[in-house]
């Protein structure tokens, strides 16, 4: 069975840093094109940023570009989203999701076919 869970979520405060991580298990991430999304209360899922299984070419959303990346470490199996400069407004359920193959970088939910469960990162002082 195919599943993705991702850890590294935590409290930090404005202009700290956390990095997520992204495992799976049933799979190995390397032919699978990873999205990295968000869902903060009362808002819809967002696309935060993206690498392809092409050629690892990525996609950020403006409002954190330059501040997070997206990498992956084929080795371990593993994607990370770090995250620098967190603000306020960061503050959601982190998701990460998987779709086998993909050409480019994508950004919407539905997208993807493989979700994981969610960590929580809340950004305060």
């Amino acid at each position: 069975q195919l599943q993705l869970v991702e850890s590294g979520g935590g409290s930090v405060q404005p202009g700290g840093s956390l990095r997520l991580s992204c495992s799976a298990s049933g799979f190995t991430l390397d032919s699978y094109g990873i999205g990295w999304f968000r869902q903060a209360p009362g808002k819809e899922r967002e696309g935060v940023a993206s690498i392809s299984s092409l050629d690892n070419s990525t996609y950020y959303e403006d409002f954190v570009k330059g501040r997070f990346t997206i990498s992956r470490d084929n080795a371990k199996n593993m994607v990370y989203l770090q995250m620098d400069n967190l603000k306020f407004e960061d503050t959601a359920i982190y998701y990460c999701a998987a779709r086998e193959r993909t050409l480019k970088p994508l950004l919407h939910p539905r997208e993807y076919d493989y979700w994981g469960q969610g960590t929580q990162v809340t950004v305060s002082s």
